[in-house]
């Protein structure tokens, strides 16, 4: 429930700050007094959208606090909690706007983004606009006003899920199918080219060894002549040779030694080159000895080599890199035979998931039908209240399977009515009188009111076009209304606000240089005089007051 409302240099209002409380309240004043600001501002700290015009003339900035008790609303506590906002039975909502444009958000002192405000928002207030029944003409709305009454919210949840299902997997399913029309075209070079390199089945180090052995094969001769040629400088020469060279200078640095010890370190060096000499020629005899030319294995080596090279100028790759290209082939025809399994069980899953949505909307539709049973009574009956004693309310729920699915089922909704006897039931869009539009949208607005869980509901001149008797009844309503639920009504009518439980009234002060709003309450004196001012004008005489006075309900 809203308890508190505090404006600050929003358009004409300098401040204001109203204390509000359960029940009916009826808001009254005198055209273009401003009668409307207080739900603007309301409005902006619910989240809506502002500008820097809103912001009053001279002032930095207009500021508005909403403070709501909540101790009684588990949905609103919830989702505080959700969001790690902090609640102690009562939640203050704040808007700030700057003369620049800036625009700041708080929900209990803490700075949130405009989305979360008006999130909360929907959750604390409904607010019904004297042009309602502009959106009550359109499908969408009808459709929305008819859910919100019937409170299946998990029935469209779980529509709506497996709606996403469906479409996803529709998506994945178009998107794979587009693949294939590409990949098909493909299909038979790559199988043509991985059968191609299957058979010449190269290896991933393949290459590079074969290039190593064709190296030492093709260069067979040349490594054994340089080879014995080696043999016989380091050892082998009987004449001359390294090894015998360095034994005699081996032996002449040892008597060195013995008259300097300072050369031992030259001869370690000379004795481990002794040993790493020997040891080399040891090798590179065994190396000798199990050399061979081979002709026959290098004719081998050179076509598997020309093989490779042909592929590869074939395939425009590196040699060494037409291992890696066969695999990416081998996976590229892997992928489209495995899109053709993919395929087969997408086919099942979108299937499956269009039963599944299609049951779950067919389930939504009965609840829609089921509640627009009750609706069209109580709404019937509402129009006979309302001077329309022949009217007749029907909302027709079209399921239509054909047309396409939405998140919100295979439902279309329309309101229907007949005003007059014989008069066959149209749709409220070619609802010719503009007063029986009005009547129609109220009686829509206060009986679908009722079963929406919001605590506090705004009724913003929404009885323009009635007059007389009606204005009592559409009184009547919104007081019953108001034993349930905060009401809040801004009204012209003395019908309708003399059954307000409080009553508040809307004054404009205007002198050279400044312009400003004010609301007061009113007391029962107070509310005669303003009863009596609406029924007769500024001229308040004893008829009017006794008019008044039948017209106040305590």
């Amino acid at each position: 429930m809203l308890l508190q409302l505090t404006i600050s240099n929003f358009a004409i209002v300098s401040f204001l700050e109203l204390d509000l409380r359960s029940g009916m309240t009826s808001i009254t004043g005198e055209t273009g007094a401003g009668k409307s600001i207080a739900i603007d501002a309301l409005a902006l700290a619910l989240g809506e959208r502002g500008d820097a015009d809103s912001v009053r003339p001279g002032a930095e900035k207009a500021d508005i606090s909403a403070r709501f008790r909540i101790d009684k609303l588990p949905i609103v506590q919830a989702w505080l909690s959700e969001q790690e906002l902090d609640e102690q039975g009562e939640c203050i909502l704040r808007r700030t706007l700057s003369r620049e444009g800036r625009s700041r958000g708080y929900i209990n002192g803490t700075p949130v983004p405009l989305a979360q405000l008006k999130a909360l928002g929907a959750l604390l207030i409904n607010i019904h606009g004297q042009h309602a029944h502009h959106a009550l003409q359109k499908s969408d709305y009808q459709r929305l006003l008819l859910d919100a009454y019937a409170g299946h919210q998990q029935l469209i949840n779980k529509t709506s899920q497996f709606y996403q299902q469906w479409r996803q997997l529709s998506n994945e399913r178009k998107q794979l199918k587009d693949e294939q029309a590409q990949w098909q075209a493909q299909r038979q070079l790559l199988e043509y080219q991985v059968a191609e390199l299957d058979e010449l089945s190269l290896d991933d180090e393949e290459y590079p060894q074969l290039d190593a052995e064709h190296k030492r094969l093709a260069n067979g001769a040349e490594l054994l002549n340089d080879c014995q040629l080696a043999l016989n400088i380091l050892a082998d020469n009987e004449e001359v040779n390294a090894l015998q060279q360095l034994r005699h200078g081996l032996k002449v640095v040892s008597e060195l030694c013995q008259m300097d010890q300072r050369l031992s370190p030259v001869l370690e060096m000379l004795e481990g080159s002794m040993i790493q000499l020997e040891e080399g020629h040891s090798e590179l005899h065994r190396y000798l000895d199990r050399l061979e030319l081979d002709p026959e294995r290098l004719y081998e080596v050179e076509s598997r080599i020309s093989k490779v090279m042909e592929l590869a100028r074939k395939h425009q790759v590196q040699p060494d890199a037409l291992y890696a290209f066969h695999q990416d082939l081998t996976r590229q025809l892997s992928t489209i035979d495995e899109s053709n399994h993919r395929l087969d069980e997408l086919e099942e899953e979108v299937a499956q998931a269009q039963r599944q949505f299609l049951q779950a909307a067919e389930r939504l539709s009965q609840s829609r039908q089921r509640y627009a049973q009750s609706l069209n009574k109580q709404i019937t009956a509402s129009l006979h209240q309302l001077s329309m004693e022949r009217g007749r309310f029907e909302i027709m729920v079209t399921s239509d399977t054909k047309a396409g699915y939405s998140p919100l089922g295979i439902d279309k909704v329309d309101f229907l009515v007949s005003t007059n006897p014989g008069q066959p039931l149209s749709p409220l869009a070619k609802v010719a009188s503009g007063g029986e539009l009005s009547r129609i949208s109220l009686a829509i607005q206060v009986i679908t009111a009722r079963k929406v869980a919001t605590p506090t509901l705004i009724f913003d001149e929404v009885d323009v076009g009635v007059s007389g008797p009606t204005a009592a009844i559409v009184g009547k309503l919104l007081r019953k209304l108001g034993e349930s639920t905060q009401v809040l009504v801004i009204t012209h009518l003395p019908q309708v606000a003399g059954h307000g439980h409080h009553h508040y009234f809307v004054s404009k002060n205007s002198d050279k240089n400044d312009t400003q709003t004010q609301m007061q309450e009113l007391s029962e004196e107070n509310r005669l005089q303003e009863l009596a001012r609406l029924l007769g004008g500024n001229a308040i005489t004893a008829n009017t007051l006794a008019n008044a006075r039948d017209l106040l309900v305590s």
